[in-house]
């Protein structure tokens, strides 16, 4: 049975209080509101996960210059989110370009996509930037929701009317692919979570110069990747390199490797993806794959406003990459022994 829309009439009458009120707290006119009815309106909106109509929106003064970003908090992160060096990276470039765009940034973490139309129509925002949901997900929401947003390094098999601003992933693993068999790897292990998507391609990045190139997929869960380090260290030790798909995966490893009493290049050279801050201070430095954050997020503001002006025609925006040479990559000087 399909559900009913919630409308604006059955919010206010279940709260009492008229329909121009809740459609006052819906569009930021909170001037002539209480803060106590402002709290309850917008508790209610959320829970009954009310969506506006587009006559709604078209009426609506959008003028609130609220930029929402919101961020799936993935099992992976292992509840903590916002502390994966990607994310807060990311969040830290976004937050400085919507300050100088002369707008605010107001965050969410959730797993639940569906949650997304509720948040947004609540601040009356004037675009999103989604980060880390799933294609069929992006796609139901530019079904509901009539503000524009963009997809920040989703992986789209077609696009359609969604704008997905991502990095050369592929390319990413060729310069990987290139720089370790400049210094003589051949056999080369690639570390991700996953066999899909942007992994991927960073992977068969790496494999169309390095044809030896082997895929591990780990556990997500830190501690069972630990145990799965061990388990496999014979297998591991087989090659001279690895290629990690995040930084955090390639320091993560390199803390293993050294609680195993190896060395990092001497007995395993190691590349990561992101280039992170703590890329520079970790012990050794890590070579990596480095994508401009702030120009992802200058992208990101630059095609919310175009979006909203009627005047974008980019579906897929991908910006480069560049290798970053630090400590973590010897020359491999003989072979490498099980």
């Amino acid at each position: 049975m399909k559900k009913e829309r919630i409308r604006i009439v059955d919010i206010a009458g279940e709260l009492g209080v008229s329909t121009a009120t809740v459609s006052n707290v819906i569009h930021g006119k909170t001037g002539k509101v209480s803060g106590e009815t402002v709290k309850r309106v917008q508790q209610l909106l959320e829970e009954r996960q009310y969506i506006p109509s587009m006559a709604g929106i078209l009426l609506a003064q959008n003028d609130s210059k609220i930029i929402g970003v919101v961020i799936n908090d993935h099992e992976k992160y292992e509840g903590h989110t916002l502390e994966d060096p990607f994310i807060a990276a990311s969040v830290n470039a976004l937050a400085k370009e919507t300050e100088q765009a002369g707008k605010f940034l107001m965050l969410k973490v959730t797993a639940q996509w569906n949650e997304i139309p509720g948040f947004a129509s609540m601040w009356n925002m004037e675009g999103m930037v989604l980060m880390g949901y799933c294609e069929q997900n992006y796609k139901k929401l530019r079904e509901q929701m009539h503000i524009p947003f963009v997809v920040y390094d989703g992986y789209m098999e077609s696009s359609g009317n969604l704008v997905n601003i991502e990095v050369n992933h592929f390319d990413g693993g060729v310069q990987a692919g290139r720089y370790l068999k400049s210094r003589g790897h051949a056999a080369v292990l690639c570390i991700s979570d996953n066999e899909i998507c942007m992994d991927l391609e960073r992977f068969m990045g790496l494999k169309s110069v390095l044809p030896d190139a082997e895929l591990m997929v780990v556990p997500m869960e830190q501690e069972a990747r630990a145990r799965f380090y061990m388990e496999h260290l014979a297998e591991i030790r087989k090659y001279s390199a690895a290629f990690a798909v995040s930084d955090y995966y390639a320091m993560d490893f390199i803390r293993f490797l050294k609680s195993m009493g190896l060395s990092v290049p001497e007995d395993m050279s190691v590349i990561g993806f992101d280039n992170v801050r703590e890329c520079e201070t970790f012990v050794p430095a890590l070579t990596t794959i480095k994508q401009d954050y702030r120009q992802r997020a200058a992208r990101a503001i630059e095609t919310l406003g175009r979006l909203r002006d009627g005047a974008c025609k980019d579906k897929t925006v991908i910006l480069p990459v560049t290798l970053v040479a630090r400590d973590s990559v010897a020359a491999k000087m003989h072979k490498k022994q099980d």
